[in-house]
């Protein structure tokens, strides 16, 4: 009796092993779902770069499935849409060479969080991200990322936080 609750003692601890083992294959999947949430749900974000080009910062609203963007200090239309974005961020997901990690959990001012470090390789560059993941509505609340995007191009550090509250057109 007391060596078959010790094999079944063994089989649980194994089988709880391959169910970690098997999240952690699906590691990237709170940070795609938090991506893919950024842009299907009302939201501004901001973001400041080290990079000489953008060193003013970025400002990008997504609502009624349109992007806009603050650039020199003027609002204006993406032509690209949100369906474009999504497309691609699957494409990125499938071509791409992700690995994500928890780290920890932490608060974003008064909001519990899920922080994520992301590599990603795709064709031209290189990150590395850490995100901070809502644990209410699973949407980022803020970013941090390093990009080498290849060659001439060079590196660049963002850092970025979200709103989704009073979300409208600027325009």
């Amino acid at each position: 009796m007391f060596r078959n609750a010790f094999f079944i003692g063994i089989l649980l601890i194994l089988a709880s092993m391959a169910s970690h083992y098997a999240v952690a294959a699906d590691s990237c999947q709170p940070v795609f779902d938090a991506l893919t949430k950024v842009v299907t749900t009302p939201s501004h974000s901001y973001t400041t770069h080290t990079a000489v080009a953008a060193h003013e910062g970025t400002e990008k609203i997504y609502v009624d499935g349109k992007i806009y963007i603050r650039a020199s200090g003027k609002w204006m239309q993406s032509p690209v849409t949100v369906a474009e974005v999504l497309e691609q961020e699957k494409e990125n997901e499938k071509q791409g060479k992700s690995t994500c990690t928890f780290v920890r959990n932490e608060f974003v001012g008064a909001e519990p969080a899920m922080v994520y470090s992301m590599h990603r390789e795709t064709d031209g560059f290189k990150e590395d991200d850490q995100m901070w993941i809502s644990k209410l509505t699973g949407r980022p609340l803020r970013g941090e990322q390093d990009v080498d995007m290849g060659r001439n191009a060079g590196k660049d550090h963002c850092s970025t936080r979200f709103e989704y509250s009073n979300i409208r057109p600027p325009m």
